[in-house]
């Protein structure tokens, strides 16, 4: 299974994380995005989203602040801040999810990967535009982050 894991798109969808996206399964947003993404999102696959910090509005006031779920058997939970993970968390799925810091992370606790795509919005911070696409085959979890250039605006 092919999962898009993306964070922090602050009201800009490219072109290239779209394309990058294409022959997802499902998608996981960690927050800070706009309705209208989360729409463009669902086109591409099913979308299982958090709400950031930055996140306001009717619509996405709805998101919860954590989720949880599974994919293709594996246990996964998703918050935005790193600092809402509980430590319970490592120990109970297989998959954390977060965003807000911009920063891509791919980490190991045990059983448990950690992990954040870092932000595919707006370049901030000097840091680079990314996404992460997780491949799930047989039980295992290997994720790739994928480094965007070139097509949307760098503030």
């Amino acid at each position: 299974m092919r999962v898009g894991v993306l964070s922090d798109t602050h009201g800009l969808l490219r072109p290239s994380a779209l394309a990058a996206l294409a022959g997802c399964e499902a998608i996981l947003h960690a927050g800070d995005g706009d309705a209208a993404i989360l729409d463009s999102l669902r086109a591409v696959a099913p979308v299982h989203a958090v709400r950031g910090n930055v996140d306001g509005g009717r619509l996405l006031e709805r998101l919860p602040l954590n989720l949880a779920g599974e994919l293709d058997g594996v246990s996964w939970h998703m918050t935005h801040r790193p600092e809402d993970i509980p430590e319970s968390w490592y120990d109970t799925v297989r998959l954390v999810v977060f965003g807000h810091t911009h920063r891509p992370v791919v980490e190991r606790r045990g059983a448990c990967l950690l992990l954040n795509p870092g932000s595919c919005g707006p370049r901030r911070f000097h840091l680079p535009v990314s996404l992460a696409i997780l491949h799930l085959t047989g039980g295992g979890l290997a994720p790739e982050i994928v480094t965007l250039e070139g097509d949307g605006p760098t503030p």
